[in-house]
């Protein structure tokens, strides 16, 4: 059963609203990197991008580990189970909505002579 009102499901949402979030996540699609590695192309302080992985890991779309001074950050992708398929849910609904439509104009077309 898909949750439509979730604390999951609206952190996962809010995490991916931010577009360098979503970018920070893209960074890590090969595997795992360090803060420095991921923070190293924006314009924005360590400081910052250091916030937006932890809106991402209190998200659970990533973890993050300490390896002495270091920190690294890996995807976690069971994270967006909850987003995926909610989505499907409506990705499914609207395509039988418009089908539907789509029958609805060509039996109107069919019935206007064109």
């Amino acid at each position: 059963m898909i949750e439509y009102a979730s604390a999951e499901l609206d952190s996962v949402f809010h995490a991916l609203a931010d577009p360098t979030r979503r970018a920070l996540l893209f960074g890590l699609r090969e595997g795992e990197r360090s803060v420095g590695e991921l923070a190293a192309p924006y314009p924005i302080s360590l400081a910052a991008v250091s916030k937006h992985l932890g809106v991402l890991a209190e998200a659970n779309l990533i973890s993050r580990t300490r390896h002495g001074r270091q920190v690294r950050c890996r995807l976690e992708p069971d994270a967006l189970a909850a987003a995926s398929a909610w989505i499907e849910h409506y990705r499914e609904f609207w395509t039988a909505r418009l089908e539907t439509l789509d029958q609805l104009l060509n039996q109107e077309r069919k019935s206007d002579g064109r």
